[in-house]
């Protein structure tokens, strides 16, 4: 068993100008197949769904962090996200032997020996239920966002550079969840704009 041990990493929300990173790590059971597992991006929401029930229900091991705004403002969007690989693999709880990372970068220190693969989410089944775990428990808590911080969309655009959410945050600034570090952010608190 300790050879299939593998684990796929991925994240979903590195773009975004609002919330926080969803970093997750799976490692899949070979004796209980997911069918239709892909890069999350090509996905329908429903499946999305359906296919996070299945991941949680049948993999060895699984875990989701997410990196805070105000430490992705702190260290940058790059460091944030492989501090969360990190974090990611750390947290399984079954030790992953190896891990396969969606990227062309491995962050260091991790508790495994890993493999950067560039489009990694649509080739790797346990990437692509990496992609799917973290852009769920993304989308889930954007859509809770929403409502704390009504006026912005999150639920719509998911915190994603959309021309209504740059209107909403021309009209009422930002919020907390806002990453101040990324540019139309920073450019409106430059010029004296504030929540």
């Amino acid at each position: 068993m300790g050879d299939l041990l593998v684990a796929g990493v991925d994240e979903a929300g590195r773009g975004p100008l609002a919330g926080p990173l969803a970093v997750a790590a799976v490692i899949l059971d070979p004796d209980r197949p997911i069918e239709g597992l892909d890069d999350s991006k090509k996905l329908t929401e429903a499946r999305r769904e359906a296919l996070y029930a299945q991941i949680v229900g049948r993999a060895l091991a699984w875990s989701v962090v997410l990196v805070e705004v105000d430490e992705i403002d702190r260290i940058n969007i790059f460091q944030a996200t492989m501090a969360g690989m990190g974090r990611a693999l750390a947290g399984l709880p079954v030790a992953a032997r190896h891990a396969l990372i969606d990227g062309n970068q491995l962050p260091k220190n991790l508790p495994c020996t890993a493999r950067a693969i560039v489009g990694g989410d649509a080739l790797e089944p346990a990437i692509s239920a990496a992609s799917i775990l973290a852009k769920v428990t993304r989308d889930r808590l954007m859509h809770a966002l929403d409502g704390q911080h009504p006026g912005y969309g999150f639920a719509r655009h998911k915190g994603y550079s959309t021309p209504a959410h740059l209107a909403a945050l021309e009209r009422l600034g930002p919020c907390p969840q806002h990453r101040r570090s990324f540019a139309p952010v920073r450019l409106m608190l430059d010029q004296g704009v504030l929540f």
